[in-house]
């Protein structure tokens, strides 16, 4: 990797930094944010997703087990996901970030 490469790197990451923090999403720890990304990104259209589904995304797919359910029920917990009204458990809807 070049430099160039780098810099533009260094400003994709400041950017990001940025629209998290505008979003209130500094809060959340690194876990917590990429398992909230993933959560998003399965989501279409408000449907509820799965915790399978969600364990296996790339952004959460090096997570070890214990630490992807802590902070799976840190996001419950604050707000940012929530538990389905069905029965199932394993079955979340994403709320919009405060």
């Amino acid at each position: 990797m070049n430099m160039t490469e780098i810099s533009k790197l260094a400003e994709l990451r400041k950017l990001v930094h940025s629209m998290e923090r505008t979003l209130g999403l500094e809060e959340l720890s690194p876990v917590e944010r990429d398992i909230y990304y993933a959560a998003e990104e399965l989501s279409k259209n408000g449907s509820e997703i799965r915790t399978y589904g969600l364990i296996e995304h790339t952004l959460v797919q090096n997570v070890s087990r214990p630490t992807f359910f802590r902070a799976l029920k840190s996001l419950v917990q604050k707000g940012y996901l929530a538990h389905s009204g069905n029965a199932n458990r394993g079955r979340y809807i994403v709320n919009a970030p405060r």
